[in-house]
């Protein structure tokens, strides 16, 4: 796949209507609808601000939650209108539709330097069977700056750029050319740390990490499949019984390439999956009553030094139950380790960006990937519909 895309940078905006594609999918209160995390209004502003200021009239589209093509009052983006028009110190125009008579009037007459919002895009069938013409109508150029939905193709994130020029937005060319070089060209040693529930959710990712990593880490409940698979015992712990095979071949597959495959040495188990449960520390086995919540103080010894002098280190998915505080201090040691490395640093979004902005570490982070879905595919080597839409430079 192709990383090198045309930006903002490559036309110019002066008299154009551009349909921006954001991610506004924020968090709300259920009770009063009050946004409880701008995070990704705030990134979507350098993109805004530099079409508005370049001359352009910027439609700006999103979906909010899973209204499946119905109106649903709780999933209305008017707060995200309010608090963009706050951030921006403008007026927001705000369509009651997306591609009804409303939204149309409102981009018809829309001026340059002007702002419109469409209604959540996710009220409509079309945007999720990727029925785009209409909604493409309305604009002479689009622009991509919603990484965290590339791997859909749906109408806002692939299916309009068939009738409009595609370029990306500032957030988006950050995460393909960051995560991009990291996959292509990385600086060596490469260490990817992978960690998580499942297993079956990372199978595409080890395989393609293999083919590029000097050193797989692997952490969470995903690593007891791995210990089945070397002959321990685990105890309660999660394991997926139809994965202990692929596990093996992984770590012949390794081997054979002299790629280091680290796993586990000891745990922080418990009784019961519970966050008053009490921890105990097992070794390479786990005893039959007790479960793995957490790697153990060999294991962090172990993971820390192995990320030290990396060149590049890529993490996703965290090494225990961090949202129990017994069960956090792998996840915590792990995420001071990968911000102290020096590396260039790149974590895949979801619970691993949570976890590092928890940790207070955050800050030290070459890049947090705003995407979990995306950057999952995008670590596996998968095609994004989203990103390969766009012009190539």
């Amino acid at each position: 796949m192709n990383y090198n895309k045309k930006t903002v940078r490559d036309f110019d905006p002066h008299g154009k209507k551009v349909l921006l594609r954001c991610d506004f999918n924020v968090p709300q209160n259920k009770e009063t609808g009050e946004i409880t995390s701008d995070k990704r209004i705030v990134a979507a502003l350098p993109t805004i601000k530099y079409l508005l200021e370049n001359g352009a009239a910027v439609i700006a589209c999103s979906h909010l939650g899973k209204p499946k093509g119905e109106w649903k009052e709780s999933l209305t983006l008017a707060p995200v209108a309010k608090r963009l028009s706050e951030l921006l110190g403008m007026d927001v125009i705000f369509a009651k539709d997306i591609i009804g008579e409303d939204a149309k009037a409102k981009a018809a007459a829309l001026q340059p330097g002007q702002l419109l919002l469409l209604e959540n895009l996710r009220f409509d069938k079309r945007e999720e069977k990727n029925g785009a013409e209409e909604l493409a109508k309305m604009a002479d150029v689009y622009v991509s700056d919603a990484f965290g939905t590339a791997h859909r193709a749906h109408a806002s994130t692939a299916g309009v750029a068939a009738f409009l020029p595609a370029y990306a937005g500032f957030l988006v060319e950050k995460e393909i050319s960051v995560m991009g070089k990291a996959l292509s060209d990385p600086a060596r040693p490469f260490v990817a740390i992978l960690g998580g529930a499942k297993v079956s959710d990372k199978i595409g990712v080890i395989n393609n990490l293999l083919e590029k990593a000097d050193t797989i880490i692997v952490g969470g409940g995903m690593a007891y499949t791995f210990k089945m698979a070397q002959g321990h015992t685990i105890g309660k712990s999660l394991l997926e019984a139809d994965r202990v095979e692929y596990a093996k071949e992984m770590m012949d597959k390794a081997a054979a390439k002299g790629v280091k495959l680290l796993l586990p040495v000891d745990s922080i188990c418990a009784a019961e999956f519970a966050k008053d449960a009490a921890p105990v520390e097992a070794g390479e086995d786990i005893p039959e009553d007790l479960m793995g919540m957490d790697i153990g103080p060999k294991t962090v010894e172990l993971y820390c030094e192995a990320v030290k002098g990396a060149g590049t280190i890529v993490w996703n998915g965290p090494m225990g139950v961090f949202e129990f505080p017994a069960f956090a201090n792998g996840t915590w040691k792990m995420a001071e380790a990968v911000a102290n490395s020096g590396a260039v640093t790149i974590i895949g979004g979801g619970d691993s960006a949570s976890a590092v902005e928890k940790s207070g570490q955050a800050a030290k982070i070459t890049h947090i990937s705003t995407g979990g879905g995306a950057s999952l595919e995008f670590l596996e080597g998968l095609e994004l519909p989203g990103v390969a839409c766009l012009l190539d430079k």
